[in-house]
């Protein structure tokens, strides 16, 4: 079971490097540096809420582990 500190950093890092990209597709898509990363930034502030949630529920899932 993991700890709940390495999924949030996780999910944090995963975050981080979606919200670049989402901001050079904003970038792209509308010219706008502000429009594109007001974009990227409230899609990363839904998409790490979610992500850590549904990370935890997973994590209390025994079904398809071993244990060695």
């Amino acid at each position: 079971m993991e700890t709940r500190k390495r999924s949030i950093l996780k999910a944090v890092i995963w975050n981080l490097i979606g919200l670049a990209m989402m901001a050079l597709v904003g970038l792209i898509a509308t010219g706008s540096v502000a429009v594109g990363g007001t974009m990227a930034l409230i899609n990363s502030a839904i998409g790490l809420t979610f992500y850590v949630v549904y990370e935890r529920i997973w994590a209390k899932i025994g079904w398809g582990r071993t244990h060695a």
